[in-house]
């Protein structure tokens, strides 16, 4: 994990890749429950950032200790319990809920709008509306990884992020860390503000 300072130290490509692949984690563990090789991977990751006193070392070491002192099974119940309870869920992941208080609304009709005009489109084997935040991590990865630089770049990321991330994500970690049975995602919900924080100081700098 690397904190603002060192990602100034070493070269954008680093710089990008890191950042690419942290989304592609936040994506992964917020579409569904990890599975057993994930959590496996997980609990055995290095905990030591490569710079001493990295912005984003305590949250990713608070992760990985989560993980080790929980089960698969405790790890899966808990997503459930969260994110896919009978009727509506306990914590909302999407960003339509948080921008207008209701679900599949004009935020999410914007969104569309501005994927389109990205030349992006759901999945059709994706069970989520495209205001998922895996969906916008997912998002996000691809305008920082992607080949296509008309697409794939600095601009682009800024306004994606001040507009469909920047929002509201730190109301769902804010449900998240305050949710009685949230454990494992607590720490997630952690780590996901302090890097959302990296991002929009970053993208401050560009303005």
């Amino acid at each position: 994990m690397t904190s603002a300072t060192h990602l100034l130290q070493t070269s954008a490509l680093d710089e990008e890749t890191a950042r690419s692949e942290l989304y592609g984690l936040l994506a992964f563990l917020y579409y569904a429950p990890p599975a057993t090789e994930f959590l496996a991977n997980l609990r055995v990751a290095t905990t030591e950032a490569p710079a001493a006193g990295a912005f984003l070392e305590e949250p990713w070491r608070a992760l990985v200790g989560v993980a080790r002192e929980m089960t698969d099974e405790a790890i899966r119940q808990e997503y459930n319990t969260l994110f896919e309870g009978l009727g509506k869920p306990d914590v909302y992941l999407y960003g339509s809920h948080f921008l207008s208080g209701f679900l599949n609304e004009k935020p999410l009709a914007r969104l569309r709008t501005e994927l389109n005009a990205l030349g992006l489109a759901r999945d059709e084997a994706m069970s989520e509306t495209e205001d998922h935040i895996a969906y916008l991590c997912e998002v996000m990865r691809y305008l920082i990884a992607g080949e296509d630089v008309a697409v794939a770049n600095l601009t682009r990321q800024r306004a994606f992020f001040s507009t469909h991330l920047q929002p509201w994500v730190t109301q769902l970690c804010d449900d998240l860390q305050q949710h009685p049975k949230a454990h494992f995602y607590a720490a997630l919900a952690e780590l996901t503000r302090a890097f959302m924080s990296v991002e929009a100081q970053g993208f401050d700098m560009l303005a």
